[in-house]
């Protein structure tokens, strides 16, 4: 059961990206910034647009957590994690030449993060994450972190550039490293945690929805301060200290939640419909971005043609038709296509 709840805890990750980046690409195709309430008028009015709004960075959260508790769970020898590492590293960078918004690159880095930190105790875990959530923000504050964006078109405009790969990299990118290396830090703490007991489950689910709500009334009475509002909003961009106490604790209720609900999916069947998928999201992320992303671009669709509605249908459609794939995938093969690829790459074996 500790596996399938993870693995549904990813596919849902994976399927909160899909809609958050379907969203992105609409918006930054159709000339919105960040949040774009003004692509479609009606989008603040409506759910998908609050919905999607929300998951903007806590999906990713999620995902980045779940790394870091599969690490825990598999405990890999850190040649290996280096090797995969490199691996993801020319998966992501192969990405951007398509989607600015890629985070597998990212991932080389948290990975070597994680790897030089897989021994230390429980309470150095948690003070290094902390340490990259301090420097971030430090970073935010004495750094101009507008350097290198484009915000009308949200584009990196010298990723392509040592100075500017380092810093999109290190601090003012997308999922910068500082400090979005905390999450896999704290991923790997949380692997090490009995997830497999109900009294930690619902721990993790009451406590990541405390700690989320009161994050939230914190950042609305601190926003405005005149200096240092902007460093205290729980939106991503940039990623603040509150933005990422507020990620991780609403991807620690997620979690909490899943694995609570994962013996019940299992009862009836259902569980089913989200292990396969949530086995093979490296696939099926990268399939996102270039099938999913790209039907859209190749339907014209990308070009304010779409309402909020139709966007949240067609993620919900390619996500549900990712789902399909997995499970005709898996009973076939062992692992996905670019699982599979990983393997051969850095272990030489099948």
């Amino acid at each position: 059961m500790r596996n399938q709840g993870i693995d549904i805890a990813r596919f849902f990750a994976f399927a909160g990206m899909v809609l958050v980046n379907f969203r992105i690409t609409a918006e930054v195709t159709t000339g919105g910034g960040w949040g774009g309430a003004d692509v479609v008028s009606d989008w603040a009015l409506d759910w998908p647009a609050i919905l999607t709004g929300y998951l903007e960075g806590r999906a990713a959260a999620l995902f980045v957590i779940l790394a870091g508790v599969g690490v825990a769970l598999g405990t890999p020898a850190w040649h290996l994690t280096l090797r995969r590492a490199i691996f993801l590293f020319g998966i992501g960078m192969a990405n951007m030449l398509i989607f600015d918004a890629d985070i597998l690159h990212f991932y080389t880095f948290y990975f070597l993060v994680g790897a030089a930190f897989l021994s230390v105790s429980n309470r150095t875990l948690l003070l290094v994450a902390a340490g990259f959530v301090v420097i971030g923000a430090l970073a935010q504050a004495l750094l101009d972190y507008s350097v290198g964006w484009n915000w009308d078109s949200l584009t990196y405009a010298d990723v392509w550039t040592l100075p500017g790969f380092l810093r999109h990299t290190l601090y003012n990118g997308w999922y910068p490293v500082f400090p979005w290396a905390g999450f896999l830090l704290f991923g790997l703490w949380l692997g090490r945690l009995k997830l497999t007991r109900v009294p930690v489950q619902l721990g993790l689910l009451i406590g990541g929805a405390v700690i989320a709500a009161a994050t939230e009334l914190l950042s609305q009475s601190l926003i405005e301060l005149p200096e240092w509002g902007d460093l205290m909003g729980t939106t991503p961009i940039p990623p603040g200290p509150l933005f990422m106490i507020a990620a991780g604790a609403t991807a620690t209720a997620a979690l909490g939640a899943i694995l609570l609900i994962t013996p019940l999916l299992c009862l009836i069947r259902l569980e089913l419909i989200f292990v396969a998928p949530g086995r093979i999201t490296l696939s099926l992320y990268v399939a996102h971005i270039l099938i999913g992303m790209g039907l859209l671009e190749a339907l014209g669709l990308l070009d304010g043609q779409m309402t909020s509605f139709g966007i949240f249908a067609y993620s919900m459609g390619f996500v549900a038709s990712a789902a399909l794939f997995a499970g005709i995938w898996l009973r076939i093969f062992r692992r996905g296509p670019i699982e599979a690829l990983m393997r051969i790459t850095t272990e030489g074996k099948t």
